[in-house]
């Protein structure tokens, strides 16, 4: 790479997929593995041969091409094909891709296997959405899309430069307010994403405007540290292990982990595209089955070691094992001094129904979309949703893995949410929400 200046954000090589600020790397992701790990240590998950699935539960096809981004909570799908957990329920040539970006991961979406991209990936969970009301494709064009299953709840943070150390902040961002400027940059990973929707919630509750205050940029989230360190920006807000790393560096420290903005709020998600699952019903099943018994293995404490070591490899994360394991353990190290020796905030993938994609948690994504004007306020959110949202297809898939009824939801709401400053999210009144809230755009 050339010699970057200081004023400009480290990029990863590529062409620019937008015209405004919206900064990240556009090459296509090729890394793909396609050998499953031989090695079955005790805790590991058995993967029976698919030779065992009856004919009328064998998968229509065989082959799925999945994206991933390079964070810890696309653990799920890396130990899925890690462990032959595709293999085992007959989906023998699956491929797990890194992706540049999130926008590269929706234009790969877009695209399809067919057209060279891909049919499914681990995402944030707003994005589906949005690509199938279509305001963040090319053109404008829907593109229908189905989520099968929350990834994981928990596990981001916001963190600031090493600079703002004198600050102390916490949950509370209300000291920034006298120590920033509308150039002040402060980094997240796709407009509407979750983190942008976190670090705008913190911003607010403080009395920040984040569209007048300060420049909230996208930026992808393996180039966040190295751009914090250049002095590009004044803080971020982005999956693990990208926060640790960055007090590993000494460049900084995390004010909060998004845990303690919203205890066990739902994060990246399982996405398919609806084209591909309406035409390999049994085959979004079986896909749908190895994540979730992946989840399974990764939730369980013997098992924290061995996910990090492999997660960690150059062909999946490209992080070093120290970067990812303590806080996938729930031990926090703020970097300001506070510590955490294990935080009941940790990531989780299936402890207390994470994997469930509760349809209630995205009715508040769409309202916070609302909010900030990503989506147009007259979106019919519930017809949405129920397009969108296969908690069928999880239910089936944890049915038939044998998953005891007792951790499978029985609605499909979590009911009433409270974040950190006391405001509530009725999912059945996201109107009032919205209109009590003081800084918006809607």
């Amino acid at each position: 790479m050339s010699k970057i200046s200081r004023r400009k954000f480290i990029v990863t090589a590529g062409t620019t997929a937008a015209a405004t600020l919206l900064i990240h790397g556009c090459t296509s992701g090729s890394n793909t593995s396609t050998t499953a790990s031989s090695s079955s240590p005790s805790g590991s998950p058995s993967a029976t041969p698919s030779t065992n699935i009856s004919a009328a539960d064998a998968p229509e096809v065989t082959t799925a091409k999945l994206g991933f981004i390079a964070l810890t909570d696309a653990a799920p799908l890396i130990i899925a094909k890690e462990k032959g957990l595709f293999e085992k329920h007959g989906m023998k040539d699956v491929q797990v891709a890194k992706q540049a970006s999130w926008p590269v991961t929706r234009d790969n979406l877009e695209l399809g296997s067919s057209g060279g991209g891909i049919d499914g990936a681990h995402i944030l969970s707003p994005m589906p959405y949005m690509m199938a009301l279509g305001t963040i494709t090319k053109g404008n064009q829907p593109v229908p899309m189905y989520i099968t299953a929350r990834l994981n709840t928990n596990g981001q943070g916001i963190s600031i430069g090493k600079k703002y150390l004198d600050l102390k902040l916490g949950t509370d961002s209300k000291a920034l307010k006298s120590a920033i400027t509308k150039e002040s940059k402060f980094a997240v990973t796709f407009p509407g994403g979750t983190h942008d929707l976190w670090m705008r919630y913190w911003l607010a509750a403080g009395g920040i405007n984040p569209d007048t205050d300060v420049s909230v940029v996208p930026v992808p989230p393996p180039q966040m540290v190295a751009n914090m360190k250049v002095g590009n920006m004044e803080a971020f807000c982005v999956g693990e292990p990208w926060n640790a790393q960055l007090i590993t560096q000494k460049e900084g420290y995390s004010a909060l982990i998004t845990g303690e903005l919203w205890k066990d709020h739902p994060e990246k998600a399982l996405t398919l595209r609806a084209d591909w699952v309406d035409k390999n019903p049994k085959a979004a099943r079986a896909i749908t089955m190895a994540v979730l018994e992946a989840q399974q293995w990764c939730d369980k404490p013997e098992n924290k070691e061995e996910m990090c070591k492999i997660i960690s490899e150059d062909k999946w994360l490209k992080v070093p094992f120290p970067d990812i394991i303590a806080r996938s353990k729930g031990e926090i190290d703020y970097g300001n001094g506070r510590t955490e020796a294990s935080s009941p905030l940790l990531m989780k993938f299936w402890a207390d129904n994470a994997s469930y994609p509760y349809k209630s948690h995205d009715i508040w994504f769409l309202t916070e979309n609302i909010r900030w004007g990503n989506i147009p306020a007259t979106t019919d959110i519930k017809a949405i949703v129920k397009k969108v949202n296969r908690d069928d297809i999880w239910k089936e898939a944890a049915k038939a893995l044998g998953v005891p009824a007792a951790q499978i939801p029985t609605s499909d709401s979590r009911g009433v949410e409270t974040f950190f400053d006391g405001v509530k999210f009725d999912p059945e009144k996201p109107e009032e929400y919205l209109k009590a809230l003081a800084i918006k755009k809607a």
